[in-house]
């Protein structure tokens, strides 16, 4: 059994070059506040921050009453950024107002040969970088303040903390849970191609637009194992396409042929429980909780990895951390927690 859910949050280990995390965030109440110039600000924020903070956004999808977010987190480099490469991150930000005053600061530290206080000034700094916590509580909390100034509100808009999973840079499980993502507006039946729906990663990355392409490579090139010279930017987007429409758009179509946004849960729910699998494509068309509630996702080995770095946070009577998704025709994708009800929202 996995135990201490508010533990602090499962993080890619220490030796790992890149993690990879799924992150979920929901507004208080479930309400539908995020209409068209609300997910256009989100992501102008998203990008702002993700610049900032030196993480990747992989893929998103901004819907009218959550998030989600497919972000790879570098590890913290050896050579930190120059003060002025740093205050150069400060003062590109809107929100944080205080770009000229960090750079007074630290100018005034230098000059003052107050070398042990720059550094500190600097830390300061630098712990904002190269974190998933750190990029989704800046960005949760500079879209906050833009929308209470809208709203002329105040207090919290999001549910509690965000929701993450650790998911593997390679193999089948960086590409299922993008795919997963951006297929969000075609699970609640508001398009049949995510491609029309424009604040998601796929969207951006067939209008051209190079930080959505550059994403969905990075996830091509997990996928494939191969290097990334070896693939062009239009080359990725083809083939993440083909994975993503793949089996015929996965799609199924009611008894007087209408076109329907997935499988019909009652049908999910009886697969399962008579031990039947459906194919990969067909689960990301599910609202399937193991890409939100699974805490890991990935091949066996790299499950089992996370685990033992781990191993303090588990059980005694725990021996292995790697459990096989219920219901998942594939022999890659296993999952930290093994969910024994309500695998199918």
């Amino acid at each position: 059994m996995y135990v201490g859910m508010r533990q602090a949050r499962l993080k890619a280990p220490e030796h790992f070059p890149k993690g990879y995390y799924h992150c979920i965030s929901r507004v208080v109440d479930r309400q539908f506040v995020l209409g068209d110039v609300e997910k256009d600000k989100f992501v102008e924020f998203m990008r702002e921050y993700e610049s900032f903070c030196g993480v990747q956004v992989v893929t998103f999808c901004i819907m009218s009453n959550h998030f989600h977010i497919l972000v790879a987190v570098p590890k913290r480099p050896e050579v930190m950024p120059t003060d002025e490469e740093l205050l150069k991150r400060v003062e590109r930000l809107s929100g944080l107002g205080g770009g000229g005053m960090t750079r007074q600061m630290l100018e005034r530290f230098r000059e003052r040969k107050q070398d042990a206080a720059a550094e500190e000034y600097r830390e300061k700094i630098l712990a904002r970088m190269w974190d998933i916590s750190a990029f989704m509580k800046l960005l949760k909390q500079r879209f906050t303040q833009w929308f209470n100034g809208q709203r002329k509100r105040k207090g919290t808009l999001w549910e509690e903390r965000f929701k993450s999973v650790l998911v593997e840079g390679g193999g089948e499980g960086l590409a299922t849970m993008a795919a997963y993502i951006d297929l969000n507006p075609v699970r609640a039946n508001i398009t049949e191609d995510p491609g029309e729906y424009r604040w998601c990663g796929y969207a951006e990355a067939m209008k051209g637009q190079r930080r959505g392409r550059e994403g969905l490579k990075e996830v091509v090139v997990g996928w494939q194992g191969i290097k990334p010279e070896k693939l062009t930017l239009k080359e990725a987007v083809e083939q993440y396409r083909v994975w993503m429409f793949g089996q015929g758009e996965g799609v199924d179509h009611g008894a007087r042929g209408e076109r329907k946004p997935g499988i019909e849960r009652e049908v999910v729910a009886r697969v399962i429980e008579e031990k039947g699998r459906v194919s990969v494509m067909e689960y990301v068309r599910m609202r399937v909780r193991y890409f939100a509630d699974g805490a890991v996702v990935g091949r066996r080995k790299f499950v089992e990895e996370v685990f033992q770095t781990f191993r303090k946070r588990f059980g005694r009577k725990r021996k292995t951390g790697a459990r096989r998704m219920k219901g998942v025709k594939s022999e890659e994708l296993y999952t930290l927690r093994d969910l024994q009800v309500d695998v199918v929202k």
